[in-house]
């Protein structure tokens, strides 16, 4: 199993509930293939750097999972058919990018604390 995390944005026309909804159908995808999702962190309404399909806005998330090699397409393959995605990366993380992936996850829950 390999480590990925994926980075996706929504249309900013949605709800909060179909935000969540959109969310919620992208990890029950994961969970249905057979990965492991170690973390999720909804970032909100961003500004984004540049104009996409005439939208300044969108709802980014990230979700970092473990999984194998095939589902990487099968994940960007729905995020393709999907028209509440306006823009996704996926990033395989080597044993650096995972060591600060759990920093900054530890960070993050000590800040809310």
């Amino acid at each position: 199993m390999n480590n990925y995390e994926t980075v996706f944005i929504l249309t900013p026309v949605l709800s909060d509930v179909q935000v969540e909804e959109a969310v919620k159908k992208f990890e029950d995808f994961l969970q249905q293939k057979g990965c492991e999702i170690v973390a999720k962190e909804n970032w909100g309404l961003k500004k984004l750097a540049y104009p996409i399909q005439l939208k300044k806005n969108g709802f980014y998330t990230l979700i970092e999972f473990k999984g194998e090699n095939d589902i990487v397409a099968e994940l960007e393959l729905t995020f393709k058919r999907d028209e509440r995605v306006i823009r996704y990366l996926t990033t395989k993380l080597d044993k650096h990018a995972l060591d600060y992936a759990v920093t900054r996850r530890t960070k993050l829950k000590t800040e809310k604390v």
